[in-house]
């Protein structure tokens, strides 16, 4: 039941709704914490890349020498770069696990509130990804490299494309401002997007493990559930804090340790863990038109999904849909792994046969949609709760 209603000022009404009042189901699990863990790391992001660009210099003279200057001469600055560099991590994680969550409980049924987040999803790799030049180590210049100049088998438009993206001919001064200007602005994008994201989100209700909307007793937001967002933030703060104190660089490739240098090319060239399973799919096919294509393709797959109706269903009522989501989350997996391996035998074999299984799981889902809907079970209150 609903605590009885209250006059309250106009400016605190829209807050109280939100974070108070708003009711929602009682059967949640720790799973539907991480969205608002995403919140915090998006703040953090936001709070230490504010302190860290006050001492960066974008310019490819400087820049390696600005990190280092952050890291020993700032007050501080250490334990800023290592928090905002460990914090992408945090955020991906959390970012996919709540993914896997809207995936497995059918959450994409609500489509507006599904595309947005795809869409922030994807603002964030891109944001992430501008961020991993701004150091201007050897794997942050060759990776940029790399990366943006596939964009050159896009037909027509690919060539002037990268060379707008690199401001000339090549990966230089004009891209590495470009690209820090970017990844400072998209963070206030993505925090605009993920406010609108809740507007939607309330408006139709949060899912819940049954996938039922009717007859699920409701409870207040607060203290219900913010007492569970308090102890998920506590959580992330100290596996956060552990990392960026007692292993910072755990999750950094050597190679950027090294200035860049664009007449040495790394031995291996890759991306940071979090995209490493879109550049397994990238380098899966010989031709670079076809792996440019099959990496968006993996990306816009998502956008489709609100589209099948008898996946609305949470993964609960059929085993089928259980078996295909698992396949699918040991596919994303295993391609983390050849991602960060050698193009060599028999990596690039084994990153073929996953780029197949991963489409191949979504034409299930597609293949599934033209089957029956089986019918809900229904959730029945027991007689002491009435």
């Amino acid at each position: 039941m609903m605590g009885p209603s209250r006059k309250l000022h106009p400016i605190v009404t829209p807050v109280n709704s939100f974070l108070v009042d708003l009711p929602a189901p009682s059967n949640l699990s720790f799973m539907w914490n991480l969205g608002s863990l995403l919140g915090l790391c998006l703040l953090i992001q936001i709070v230490t890349g504010l302190l860290l660009a006050m001492h960066y210099s974008s310019h490819i003279d400087m820049a390696f020498s600005s990190i280092a200057h952050i890291s020993r001469e700032v007050s501080g600055g250490w334990m800023m770069r290592n928090i905002h560099a460990n914090g992408a991590s945090a955020f991906f994680l959390c970012l996919y696990l709540h993914m896997a969550r809207g995936l497995y409980y059918g959450s994409f049924k609500m489509m507006e509130t599904w595309n947005l987040g795809v869409t922030i999803f994807i603002l964030s790799m891109a944001t992430a990804f501008m961020g991993y030049l701004l150091p201007w180590g050897q794997m942050s210049f060759w990776g940029a490299t790399v990366i943006t100049n596939l964009f050159s088998a896009l037909p027509y438009i690919g060539k002037p494309m990268v060379e707008w993206m690199w401001g000339g001919f090549g990966v230089n001064n004009a891209t590495l401002t470009r690209f820090f200007t970017l990844h400072f602005i998209l963070p206030f994008i993505i925090s605009a997007l993920a406010v609108i994201h809740l507007i939607f989100l309330h408006n139709t209700g949060s899912s819940n493990p049954l996938g039922v909307s009717a007859n699920i007793s409701k409870s207040p937001f607060h203290h219900h559930y913010t007492s569970k967002d308090v102890l998920g933030f506590i959580a992330l703060g100290m596996g956060l804090t552990f990392m960026a104190f007692f292993y910072p660089n755990i999750l950094t490739d050597p190679e950027n340790f090294i200035p860049a240098n664009p007449l040495v090319t790394p031995t291996h060239i890759k991306p940071e863990w979090y995209f490493l399973w879109a550049y397994a799919i990238l380098r899966s096919i010989p031709n670079k038109l076809g792996g440019v294509l099959s990496m968006f393709a993996a990306l816009a797959v998502f956008y489709i999904l609100p589209t099948l109706n008898s996946y609305q269903q949470p993964c609960s009522y059929c085993m089928l849909k259980q078996f295909n989501m698992w396949i699918l989350l040991m596919t994303a997996l295993l391609l983390t792994w050849i991602g960060g391996s050698p193009v060599e035998p028999p990596y690039d074999t084994l990153g073929a046969v996953f780029t197949f299984i991963y489409f191949l799981t979504f034409l299930v889902m597609i293949h599934h949609n033209n089957l029956p809907v089986l019918p809900r079970i229904p959730y029945y209150k027991p007689s002491h709760m009435n």
